[in-house]
Formats: structure tokens, sequence, C-alpha cells
């Protein structure tokens, strides 16, 4: 029987502290919360009005695979506990099979942490002005879509829900959360990045650019939160179809803002509808990169 999709989730018993543009966030007690992975999308900072059938799930089993291979590298924020400890409603279990995890309550860092090795998106349109990226200058000639001599951490600010993340530099990120914790970031995402670029790269797939969030426990310790390295957070390429120069198709939602781009859209809410094809072929895309890179499957919902 299909999965139904889920645009926003309601439990009763749980109250919700926070709506995101995927993620829904209730608290479980003072120490613990429950983080559900729904179906929506966003493009361009804007929740779009049509879920994509599957994505959550995709999200959620993506970002489990990553926090298990990469604990060696840097501790995450899963507790382990089973979903039936916190939602007791069996139906209600069964609304979020596979899209939820229960996860520690951390003091999240005000920066989201970006590690780029390949020039695209906003880096690409940053480096074709100035010949930098997020203040750090790059060799003259680089094209399109070409590997970085070595990856560069180029964080960003944490914007409001439908307002814009802003790149700054590594100086004002010491400002914001001091030197030491700033080294912390920057070198543990630098040594994520790396690690999962080489997993992906065996499985045909180049991790063109990617963003971690990382939050402080009591103690201080850095832990990777949210999610990692997914087609949400991440840039996913075919390796077997890459060439320099030009824009790669991906794995991720790009496939989506190329489309919304042939719109005369005016990139605020509310967002465009979009047409079934769209819809069923972005699906298809998530769940290709689940299966090239864990392994896994998940049949169509």
């Amino acid at each position: 029987m299909p999965t139904p999709s889920l645009f926003s989730s309601s439990l009763s018993g749980l109250t919700k502290i926070y709506s995101g543009k995927v993620r829904d966030l209730y608290e479980v007690d003072a120490h613990t919360m429950l983080v559900v992975a729904t179906d929506r999308l966003s493009a361009f900072d804007v929740v779009l009005p049509d879920p994509i059938p599957d994505k959550g799930r995709v999200l959620n089993s993506i970002s489990n695979f990553w926090f298990a291979k990469t604990q060696h590298l840097v501790p995450n924020h899963l507790t382990g506990r089973d979903l039936a400890s916190v939602v007791r409603d069996a139906d209600q279990r069964a609304q979020l099979e596979g899209r939820a995890m229960i996860v520690r309550r951390l003091k999240a860092l005000p920066i989201e942490a970006v590690v780029r090795g390949y020039l695209a998106g906003s880096g690409w349109k940053a480096y074709q002005a100035t010949g930098k990226v997020c203040g750090i200058g790059l060799p003259a000639g680089l094209k399109l879509a070409q590997a970085l001599p070595q990856p560069v951490f180029t964080p960003a600010t944490k914007a409001a829900l439908g307002e814009h993340d802003e790149n700054i530099s590594f100086e004002e990120t010491v400002r914001l959360i001091g030197a030491p914790l700033a080294t912390a970031v920057r070198d543990t995402a630098l040594a994520l990045y790396g690690f999962a670029a080489e997993h992906a790269r065996q499985r045909g797939i180049i991790i063109a650019d990617t963003k971690f969030e990382f939050g402080v426990d009591a103690d201080g310790t850095l832990t990777l939160i949210d999610e990692a390295l997914t087609p949400d957070s991440s840039r996913f390429w075919p390796a077997d179809t890459y060439q320099v120069g030009a824009s790669p198709p991906s794995f991720d939602k790009q496939f989506v803002r190329d489309y919304l781009e042939t719109l005369d859209w005016d990139k605020k809410a509310p967002g465009p509808k979009l047409p079934a094809d769209v819809i069923a072929r972005t699906s298809e895309k998530y769940r290709e990169a689940l299966a090239r890179l864990t392994g896994a499957k998940i049949a169509i919902g």
C-alpha cells in the first residue's frame, strides 16, 4: 500500500515547538525532541505548496546513514530511542514511519558550515564578480563546475524562514562564536566533507558542496545536528555525465529550481504549484540519491 505524502504533521500529546522549511519539531522533554522530516520542498527560500512523495523518508534515511558513518569524526544528536517510546498512538506512528528521529536538544550555533569542493551556485557567481568566494581568493581562470584546488570552508549566517542566508568570512565567524569554536567547526566540516566525498565518488556521485549544522551540549562538545549530506543540504552531481564548464544535472532540488526559473514568478511567497511530472521526477531523483549513496531503496509512495 502506498505511503501517503506528509505536508505537515500534527501529533496529539506533544507540543510542536517549530516548523521549518522541511522539518517539524516537537518537545519530548527538557532534553529531547522529536524531529519529523515532512515532504515539503522549498526553493529560493519559499516553501512550495506541493509535497514531494517520499522526500522526507529519503532525507531521514540518508541523514541516519551519514550520522552512523561519521561518528568517528564528530558526535551527533541522535539518542537511539525508539519512536514508540515517544509516540504511543499507532496511527500517528504509522504517519511518522521512516521520517522521524528522536534527538538531544542542544544549543544550535548561529551559522551554517558550508564546504565547497567545486564552483557552483552562489560561489560561482561570487567568483565571477570578485575572483573570491567568501573572501577566499581562488586561482584565475576557473570554470563553472570545476573542482577547486582544495575544498574551502565558506560559512553563512542562518536566516529566518523566508529570508536568504548570507555568506560570511571566517573572520566574521570568529566574531560570532569565538576563535576556538570557529576553528573546530571549520576543521570538522572539512573532515566530514572529505570523508563523504570519497564515499560518494566511489558510488558515482560528486558532492559539489554541502552545508552542516552544529550545536554544543552543556559541556561545550561540538555536535552534528539537523541533517547531514542530503539532497536538500548538498549539491549532488552524477559523476558519469560531469563536465567542467557546464552546469551538471543533479540529484537534488535543482531540477525544481530549473523549472521555476522558466516561470514568471518573483520568487516570493506564495510559491507556484508544480506540474505532476516535475513532482514525480523530483521524487525519483531523491530516491536515486538514496539508492546510490546507501544501497537502500524506498518503494514508490
